[in-house]
């Protein structure tokens, strides 16, 4: 494949599925800043991947793997960074200057639901929302089907017992 050949590949792909992509930099980044970095990593991690792609899935499948492992990955990563460099973290966010439009509260309670799921129901809670049925969640995340659904009935009770604490508080 030539690099012309993957960069339209890359473009296409990138164009294809940027909210999904978006939807997984939102549910994993705390910051702006932090979405920006997962965005451009995942986006890395799929230009890697160009090369290895057969045509054993769709398109979508092979893309949300690379971002959902991406995602954890950093996650993990950035964890670590932060322990050992959490005096940084205390400093006040004055880089952080994005203006804001006001957005849906039911939205903003619901990523914020999701991003309090472990990494893995993290997954799956997106993966659900986006509609994939539970055999090509397992194949993304390389999980059994039995398990996906396990999981989620307990992803579905936990957001409802979450949402009954909000509106019980008034949030």
């Amino acid at each position: 494949m030539t690099f012309q050949e993957q960069g339209y590949i890359f473009n296409q792909w990138i164009d294809q599925h940027k909210a999904l992509i978006f939807k997984i930099v939102r549910a994993y980044g705390n910051t702006p800043m932090d979405q920006d970095d997962l965005f451009q990593e995942i986006s890395i991690q799929v230009w890697r991947s160009i090369p290895a792609f057969r045509n054993e899935s769709a398109v979508t499948t092979w893309i949300y793997r690379i971002a959902l492992n991406t995602a954890i990955t950093w996650v993990t990563k950035e964890r670590k960074y932060r322990k050992t460099n959490d005096a940084v973290d205390r400093l006040p966010d004055v880089l952080n200057h994005h203006p804001h439009k006001p957005e849906d509260e039911q939205l903003t309670w619901l990523y914020k639901a999701i991003h309090a799921l472990d990494e893995i129901d993290r997954s799956l809670a997106l993966l659900l929302l986006d509609g994939f049925s539970y055999r090509e969640m397992a194949a993304i995340l390389g999980v059994t089907v039995s398990n996906i659904g396990v999981k989620i009935n307990r992803i579905k009770k936990q957001l409802i017992l979450q949402s009954k604490k909000s509106n019980d508080h008034g949030i």
